[in-house]
């Protein structure tokens, strides 16, 4: 399933870099620009974390924040503001939320944040759901994925779609299937994010390969395998 994350922002540049960074990790995004309407949003689409700012135009993330945890809101909340002193930090980490990030902000640490809250809450809430191939593991909930003694930590759609290849292990998933499944909700894509993604599972796994673990192929006019009997489809 794909993690929903609502950002309330009034900066029109701003949200729309968060909404596409994150939309490109796989993640689903809301967005909201008044108090009012993030809450409406957190009540109606349920997201699993909030990326806050303080100043909005008619109230305050503080508002905000203090609303969902009064109303139980049980999801990861991030603030992202320009306030940097300590008593601002402290006030929204005293109302409820579980980080706070000042901007100008680097996309890179907000969203290796935002998936450490993630992981902490379905660790300690969801039990665990597990797939296994041969010697390689993915633990879905915290998107880990094992072999051996080695681990590599994948992004949510990343983890979607080895889950996928680990359930059909040995059998060729065609990019159409692939495609139908993990992404046909979202518009504007092309058959192409298949590759690109799995481009991306390759290069997470390529140190399981050195140490002889299983490999994703590519089987010509069939789609993409993940194969545990040594063999090269590639040619």
């Amino acid at each position: 399933m794909t993690t929903r994350v609502l950002i309330v922002e009034d900066d029109i540049d701003i949200r729309g870099i968060l909404a596409r960074g994150l939309e490109a990790e796989g993640f689903s995004v809301g967005v909201a620009g008044r108090v009012e309407d993030a809450l409406s949003a957190a009540r109606d689409d349920a997201p699993e974390a909030v990326v806050l700012d303080i100043t909005l135009p008619d109230g305050s993330g503080h508002d905000v924040c203090r609303s969902l945890r009064e109303g139980g809101y049980p999801g990861a909340i991030l603030f992202l503001s320009a306030r940097d002193e300590v008593r601002d930090r402290a006030e929204g980490l005293a109302l409820g939320a579980d980080d706070y990030i000042v901007k100008p902000f680097v996309f890179d640490e907000l969203l290796a944040r935002l998936q450490v809250h993630l992981l902490r809450r379905r660790e300690a809430d969801t039990p665990r759901t597990v797939f296994t191939a041969g010697r390689l593991t993915l633990d879905v909930n915290i998107r880990q994925v094992s072999f051996g003694e080695a681990s590599a930590r994948l992004t949510p759609r990343e983890a979607e779609l080895l889950a996928l290849l680990m359930q059909e292990v040995n059998r060729p998933i065609s990019r159409g299937e692939i495609f139908d499944r993990l992404w046909a909700s979202q518009g504007g894509l092309s058959l192409n994010v298949v590759d690109v993604y799995v481009g991306y599972l390759r290069s997470k796994l390529s140190d399981f390969v050195r140490l002889g673990g299983p490999v994703i192929v590519t089987v010509r006019g069939k789609g993409f395998m993940l194969d545990l009997r040594g063999q090269d489809f590639r040619h």
